[in-house]
């Protein structure tokens, strides 16, 4: 009950300021999109910093989107709130029939597979139709990845798949001596989408792998900043040679 009666004073105060603020009254779902792609990506910083205070305060701010659409919605007689939810639940009772119903799964891969088959049943012409065409590129090769290996469409081993990333870098070199640059993007992309096949393998997620080198990457520039600043220089006054030693300086100083 006091899950419900907090949803229903989200939903009260979003029909109050639907009513009563210029902002949210001028409000449509074209003018929602950026934000809520800009709250998306900051609900995803906080996970990957493990900012668990931020990740309740960016949930909200999310939750408060996905009952805004609503709203607009209903004031068009689309769908409201409830056939949102209502949707989603019967999506939720559908695709686990090892709970709902009388299927018999083993392990999560059985699970994801069950889950593709009842995909297609309801019409999707494709095991990659799902994934969205405006993903940043490399969640969408872990996903194409992901959603092909529920066919079985998969190597079977770690060294199977270290070995296609060698042929890749291989084929990468070849084309850089040529000097084509649409062929070196090509190998470059082939070199990169078996990086996020291998990250899989390694049960890692490519994004966040390589957000944390970026977060690291730029806390380590910024300390060098600050060490050439203690110096009375600016780093673009400094050679490569100089930058290096405050960047290996930088480095030693983490390890302690």
């Amino acid at each position: 009950m006091e899950k419900t009666a907090t949803f229903n004073r989200l939903l009260d105060i979003m029909d109050d300021l639907r009513e009563k603020c210029p902002w949210d009254r001028k409000q449509t779902i074209q003018t929602l999109r950026q934000l809520t792609i800009e709250e998306t990506y900051e609900l995803a910083d906080a996970i990957t910093d493990e900012d668990w205070k931020s990740i309740k305060e960016e949930l909200g701010d999310i939750m408060l989107h996905m009952v805004f659409y609503a709203k607009i919605a209903s004031e068009r007689q689309q769908f409201d709130i409830n056939d949102v939810i209502n949707g989603v639940c019967e999506k939720l009772i559908h695709r686990h029939p090892h709970i709902y119903g009388d299927v018999k799964v083993e392990n999560e891969e059985d699970v994801k597979q069950n889950w593709e088959k009842l995909k297609l049943k309801e019409g999707k012409k494709s095991v990659l139709s799902g994934v969205p065409v405006s993903l940043p590129a490399l969640v969408k090769a872990m996903r194409l990845q992901e959603k092909a290996k529920q066919t079985g469409f998969e190597w079977d081993t770690t060294t199977q798949v270290w070995d296609k990333v060698k042929e890749e870098v291989n084929e990468l070199e070849e084309v850089v001596q040529n000097g084509n640059q649409d062929d070196i993007e090509a190998e470059f992309g082939d070199v990169m989408f078996s990086l996020v096949n291998y990250s899989r393998f390694l049960n890692i997620h490519a994004e966040n792998a390589l957000e944390r080198t970026n977060k690291k990457f730029q806390r380590r520039f910024q300390q060098m900043e600050a060490l050439a600043l203690e110096q009375g220089r600016q780093l673009n006054d400094m050679s490569l040679t100089e930058m290096d030693t405050l960047w290996n300086k930088v480095k030693e100083t983490e390890k302690l």
